[in-house]
């Protein structure tokens, strides 16, 4: 992963080159009120929740307003006031300001509606030093929220408050399928895929190294995710050694070790996801930086038609049934940077695969992929990312392979040193795609051992109802970013680690942040 680290930051900064509505408004918030404002000329009942994270120098608020009222609302706008020295740094999912102690935050171009009994969230965050009492003059529109309402019971809750959900402990992962825009449950309740990536599946094979690095994959390595709340794990995985053209151990012991762990995964209610990480194909005209072995031993543009589709009929056939299973059908394509960047030819490629330009392989498109994993029978969710790596999901509409079946969800990777990492970007480029189809954030992580940056993307996802696995779940030492864990027992790494399972723990898939 750190190879892959700095290669792409490499090749991504080559790229870089290249009328007011009154209303009657009820605040329920951590220490906020129920109000109702009579002298409201045309007053639509609504309701703000307000909660924080708080880590001491800083912290994310997140602002729902719902509409509790018969009839949607079209554009809104929302003001409070804080009584200490907080400052806003950035926002998301709105236009966020702040003048002296006041904030207001107004819609933005596609979350202005609030249809009746449907809700908004956008989020912020802001340093501060002493004191962080919550605000109390919540308003929407106009309408000041004071006093309580009549039949309503004012309730208090602290935002320092951290576990709220019990991990997963009860019974075998839920089978899940695509509705809409969420990934729900078989009886239909909102999911989230939260928890991490366990690396290994894709290298150690053709390294060397046996089957997982020399990790655990028994039952107390299982018990150690446990203990961070992780209800979902990705596992990356290397066609050569699936099908027995490279590396060792390979074919039907590396199928059969594959096969144990994610049953292990599941039996404990973890969701797995299976993700095509590394493939055969030979790019030797690419940059410097790239990896020109035509084996299996790193990252291409693109799947190759001579063996993808083949590794996706065989994990199909293995795991078809088992909807608990998502599979992710390939890591992070970049078929555009062979073509010049030109992000049309890449879409193109991307899709329909066949002789895409500067590839000297013959690739296999994401519609050969759905074809051939389809083509067994088999239902799981299927997980596309985009191009640049995954981070760039613009045209991923556009260019959704045909599935009989309809049960597609979007991938997107979103490191600190890629394209698109700021609120504003995820609100233009990310929040659309995710009010159309499901997205999960499939990979994520910064280039140090902070937690800033992805303290800032879990708030927004978590806004967003967005699932998200956090690269790595591996004690590789965190000396450039992307590792969680110190050891195989769970013990996490400053920062980052730290971090990560402090937001877990406050996590509950089955809950609509």
């Amino acid at each position: 992963m750190l190879e892959r680290v700095r290669k792409r930051r490499t090749a991504l900064a080559a790229l870089a080159a290249a009328g007011s509505i009154a209303c009657t408004a009820l605040v329920a918030a951590a220490g906020g009120s129920w109000a109702s404002d009579a002298s409201a000329a045309a007053a639509f009942a609504c309701r703000v929740d307000y909660t924080t994270n708080d880590w001491g120098s800083g912290f994310g608020a997140n602002v729902t307003v719902s509409n509790l009222g018969s009839s949607a609302v079209n554009g809104w706008t929302l003001t409070y006031t804080y009584a200490g020295n907080q400052t806003l740094r950035h926002g998301w999912s709105g236009n966020w300001s702040q003048s002296g102690k006041q904030v207001t935050v107004t819609n933005m171009s596609w979350n202005g509606t609030i249809p009746a009994g449907g809700s908004v969230s956008a989020g912020a965050n802001f340093s501060y030093s002493g004191s962080n009492a919550k605000p109390t003059d919540f308003a929407v529109n106009g309408a000041a929220c004071t006093g309580t309402a009549p039949t309503t019971t004012t309730t208090t809750t602290t935002t320092t408050t951290t576990t709220t959900t019990t991990p997963p402990v009860d019974g075998p992962a839920p089978a899940l399928r695509v509705s809409g825009n969420k990934i729900v449950t078989a009886d239909g309740k909102p999911y989230r895929l939260l928890g991490v990536n366990r690396s290994s599946g894709e290298f150690a094979c053709v390294q060397g190294k046996g089957m997982w690095d020399g990790g655990p994959v028994d039952q107390a390595s299982v018990d150690a995710m446990k203990t961070w709340n992780i209800h979902a794990v990705r596992i990356p995985l290397n066609e050569e050694c699936w099908l027995d053209v490279n590396g060792s151990p390979g074919g039907a012991t590396y199928q059969q070790n594959v096969k144990g762990y994610v049953d292990l995964l599941v039996a404990n209610g973890i969701n797995v996801i299976l993700d095509l990480h590394w493939t055969w194909g030979a790019y030797t005209n690419g940059p410097d930086w790239h990896c020109k072995d035509e084996h299996a031993t790193c990252q291409k543009p693109m799947p190759d038609a001579r063996y993808s589709p083949q590794f996706w009929t065989g994990v199909a056939n293995a795991f078809k049934g088992n909807n608990a299973v998502v599979f992710d059908l390939f890591n992070e394509p970049y078929p555009e940077i062979a073509s010049d960047w030109n992000k049309t030819l890449g879409w193109q490629c991307w899709r329909d695969g066949g002789t895409c330009t500067g590839l000297p392989y013959e690739t296999a498109g994401m519609q050969d992929l759905v074809d051939a994993v389809r083509a067994t029978g088999a239902t799981n969710i299927l997980m596309l990312g985009g191009l640049e790596w995954a981070n760039d999901t613009r045209e991923w509409l556009a260019h959704k392979p045909t599935d009989p079946l309809n049960n597609i969800a979007a991938s997107w990777h979103a490191y600190s040193f890629n394209a698109c990492v700021t609120e504003s970007c995820w609100d233009s480029q990310i929040a659309p795609l995710a009010q159309q189809v499901p997205v999960v954030l499939g990979e994520f992580g910064q280039d140090d051992c902070g937690f800033e940056y992805m303290q800032r993307l879990v708030d927004w996802a978590d806004a967003h109802h967005m699932g998200y696995l956090a690269w790595t779940w591996n004690p590789w030492g965190c000396s450039t970013g992307a590792v969680l864990i110190k050891d195989w027992n769970g013990t996490p790494e400053p920062g980052v680690g730290e971090g990560l399972k402090a937001h877990l723990l406050r996590q509950d898939p089955y809950v609509t942040p």
